[in-house]
């Protein structure tokens, strides 16, 4: 009987689950995180939704968070496990758990012309650097080195909590703002979910627009890409405008000739507004470094749940070893 796996890709929000085998990955389910006390319990609610006959013995994960050691914290989620434990429960022989943007990261290399659109600079150099990054609840952040033989090596990290700069003095007030909620101004804080309701709440209070509701994510995009809110707009705005910052400072921080790939669930859905933004101007505004900026050239991933393609990769290299 063909051995199978169990691959999940675990944001702040929603879980994705898929059972990879030789053949590719089946029975792609959603689940929202909210409604299970941990990742063994959504696992083990989606095994029995499927109705799987043979029970997975490989898993591979992917989480929101750093992920060293045997313990396991969500940063947006109060979901937290041991590996350990969790492997036991869900009774695998093999289990692999990753940051979120590492698989993401893992896909990119192989990824078909198909699913990316080039957005600006130049062209991609062989073996050089790239980078990865995508607003979603929270904002992922990784990279890709050549191993100096055949491959290149996905290394995750937490770039996602670098501090936030601001540039002018409208953004100096709002940080200002910020700082009633948060110690901290980080990326995240403003080129996520979360990031543009913080960004809408701080511009509502700072114009003393009192009369305006509280919104979630999806409704400010909306609202901002109707042009029936000037705040909505201005928050949206502000937040592509930090995210080509960050891209830029990832990308001069690396040396990413091979690129730099935007991911995740934000920019895919905005479609036109995101390219008519000032996301490519803040990314090649670098100063002394804005040439090099602007010869970098920079992806939208068009697929809006590639992490899913890296553990399928992933999952697949363990099925053919065992």
């Amino acid at each position: 009987m063909t051995q199978k796996a169990i691959i999940a890709d675990i944001g702040g929000t929603n879980a994705r689950f898929g059972i990879v085998d030789l053949d590719g990955v089946h029975n792609l389910e959603y689940l929202a995180c909210k409604d299970y006390a941990g990742p063994v319990e959504a696992a083990e609610a989606y095994l029995a939704k499927i109705g799987l006959k043979q029970r997975p013995e490989v898993g591979i994960f992917a989480v929101a968070g750093p992920v060293h050691g045997d313990l396991v914290n969500f940063t947006g989620s109060p979901w937290t496990f041991r590996i350990s434990k969790s492997q036991v429960d869900l009774g695998l022989k093999i289990f692999d758990v990753m940051n979120d943007f590492k698989a993401v990261a893992l896909a990119v290399p192989g990824l078909s012309q198909t699913l990316i659109r080039k957005i600006a600079g130049g062209e991609s150099e062989v073996h050089y650097p790239m980078g990865v990054l995508g607003p979603g609840t929270g904002l992922g952040v990784a990279s890709l080195f050549w191993d100096g033989v055949d491959k290149y090596i996905a290394n995750p990290g937490e770039g996602g909590h670098v501090t936030m700069p601001a540039t002018s003095e409208r953004e100096f007030d709002i940080f200002h703002r910020m700082k009633a909620k948060y110690h901290h101004i980080s990326a995240e804080r403003v080129c996520s979910g979360k990031g543009l309701e913080n960004l809408y709440s701080a511009i509502r209070v700072l114009d003393h627009k009192f009369d305006l509701p509280d919104l979630e994510a999806p409704e400010i995009s909306k609202r901002a890409m109707e042009n029936s809110c000037v705040v909505c707009r201005e928050s949206l705005d502000l937040m592509l405008a930090f995210l080509g910052r960050v891209a830029g400072n990832l990308a001069l921080t690396l040396n990413a000739r091979g690129g730099i790939y935007i991911a995740g669930g934000i920019p895919t859905k905005l479609g036109e507004y995101f390219y008519q933004s000032r996301f490519v101007e803040e990314f090649q505004t670098k100063g002394r470094m804005s040439e090099l900026a602007k010869s970098i050239p920079v992806y939208m991933i068009k697929h809006d749940a590639i992490g899913l393609l890296g553990l399928e990769q992933t999952a697949r290299q363990y099925l053919i070893k065992s």
